[in-house]
């Protein structure tokens, strides 16, 4: 399936960029959290532990903060800056989850911006690269 080259309209991201950051936040962690026990996604959470993320979808204006602790992911306030920051359009991480592009096309495209820390940002960009995202419910769901 073809991801649309879809934008959100501009009042929507103004909206959600009001929302408080915790409930998508959790939200995303939950599901990182069940990536990981599922083995869907082989993260080597040694590699990331004490490390800080935020995950910006522009368009949305949507921000998900979370931190590695242990062999889990947590909820991270989104105060101070991150370790790393990924920032690209929900069609974007769409089309990455889909595997229509790959983050290295995105990121010399300047379609997808990688903030901090540039070992973190290789081994999560390996990261991305290894997971099988068609074994996901949302790729499922996309895919229909």
């Amino acid at each position: 399936m073809h991801m649309p080259d879809i934008t959100l309209p501009p009042v929507l991201a103004k909206l959600t960029a009001r929302l408080p950051v915790t409930p998508p936040s959790w939200l995303f962690v939950r599901l990182l959290n069940e990536l990981v026990r599922r083995r869907i996604m082989p993260a080597d959470m040694v590699l990331l532990d004490g490390r800080r993320f935020e995950i910006h979808v522009a368009d949305a204006g949507l921000r998900l903060c979370f931190a590695a602790a242990g062999p889990d992911f947590t909820i991270d306030g989104g105060r101070g800056e991150p370790d790393l920051r990924l920032s690209a359009t929900l069609a974007d991480f769409g089309r990455m989850m889909l595997r229509e592009e790959d983050p290295d096309t995105l990121f010399f495209k300047r379609r997808l911006v990688i903030e901090g820390d540039t070992e973190l940002g290789l081994i999560v960009k390996n990261l991305l690269d290894s997971v099988d995202w068609s074994h996901t419910p949302l790729a499922r769901y996309v895919m229909r």
